[in-house]
């Protein structure tokens, strides 16, 4: 079967081992947004190291959860954000304001929303975590 959207299968993936209890996850196939994404992730501290596990096929990425993430999800399809309308995401995607991250894309890179908004960068929607 062929896999439409990878990061929100590895994004799946992670969410479910979270709720089991696991320690550790495993993703397949690698991607240079996953890898962004769960650095993002790692960066506020939601997940703890990855590596990532290079088999001359589609790659694997083992992450080291730490019980902290309660959700985490992809917006599909990408949507426009623009530095006005980042307030209205925020408060329809996460529960509150202090609390999860909205991941986008820019022309800086892939960031989360509070470091765009540092920037003053729009772009286009990723995905979520909190």
């Amino acid at each position: 079967m062929v896999r439409m959207n990878v990061l929100a299968d590895a994004l799946r993936c992670i969410a479910n081992a979270e709720k089991r209890g696991k320690r550790q996850v495993l993703l397949r196939p690698n991607s240079k947004v996953i890898i962004r994404f769960l650095q993002v992730m790692q960066k506020k501290g939601y997940i703890g190291e990855f590596e990532v596990i290079d088999d001359h096929r589609g790659g694997k990425i083992v992450v080291e959860l730490t019980g902290r993430l309660n959700k985490c999800g992809v917006i599909a399809p990408r949507f426009d954000l623009g530095i006005r309308d980042m307030e209205r995401w925020t408060s329809n995607l996460l529960p509150s304001r202090q609390f999860g991250f909205i991941v986008m894309t820019t022309s800086s890179g892939i960031m989360d929303h509070e470091e765009a908004r540092r920037k003053h960068l729009g772009g286009k929607i990723l995905g979520y975590f909190f």
